[in-house]
């Protein structure tokens, strides 16, 4: 990795941790040494770019600090989220590693992008359901009514605030909060028969939302399809 990529790669870390980063766990990431990453981050503080911290207690950005955007439409980042995602079926640690970088990249200028994620088995078959509009309501924050039949075929109506959309090999699944069941779940597309946008939104609440499905259920989501599901 060059030096510019790494510095970009700091950056990115930095705006995207929740609390200071010990340099340690940057060398790992970037798999240089730890002296790199001091090194590194003199040169960012040099330009003048607002990292704070030091050495053995961990660095921070200061709030609001942009990166100059990418000319993209929304669809088009969205392809390019999924597309990097994917890159983990080939096999290839290397490659993975750069599509993270990639991937981290293209989050600071298109946030969205977060709620799109692969598991390690590709897609035979689309759902029925309106994969375009779906993604709006998820941008947009909008909450959905669907009809939806369960696995014993029990069909129950639904108002759900849509997060995240999930691809596998043999369905499309989204990772919502229901409110009849007042809680996180996961819902497959081809088992829901009605889908409507309602005028409710659930906007200032999808970020907490989506960081709670990220810590308790994102890892165990994207690697097994033995999944609980309504």
């Amino acid at each position: 990795m060059s030096k510019s990529s790494r510095l970009f790669e700091i950056i990115q870390i930095l705006r995207a941790a929740e609390k200071p980063v010990r340099a340690q766990q940057m060398a790992q990431v970037l798999e240089v040494s730890e002296r790199t990453i001091y090194r590194d981050i003199a040169s960012l503080q040099a330009m003048q770019t607002p990292i704070l911290g030091e050495a053995g207690v961990g660095y921070v950005m200061r709030k609001g600090y942009d990166l100059p955007p990418i000319n993209l439409e929304v669809e088009e980042a969205e392809a390019i989220a999924v597309g990097l995602s994917l890159i983990a079926r080939t096999g290839d640690p290397g490659l993975w590693r750069a599509a993270g970088r990639a991937s981290r990249k293209l989050q600071a200028v298109a946030p969205g992008t977060r709620r799109l994620v692969t598991s390690s088995w590709g897609l035979d078959e689309i759902s029925t359901v309106d994969l375009g509009h779906l993604r709006a309501a998820i941008r947009e924050e909008r909450k959905l009514a669907i009809r939806y039949v369960d696995g014993s075929g029990a069909a129950t109506k639904r108002v759900i605030w849509p997060l995240v959309l999930i691809y596998y090999v043999d369905a499309v699944m989204i990772a919502a909060w229901c409110e009849l069941r007042k809680g996180l779940r996961h819902f497959r597309l081809d088992r829901i028969e009605h889908l409507a946008t309602q005028e409710a939104d659930f906007k200032g609440a999808g970020a907490a939302l989506l960081h709670e499905w990220e810590q308790t259920q994102k890892a165990q989501t994207v690697t097994t399809r033995a999944l609980s599901i309504d």
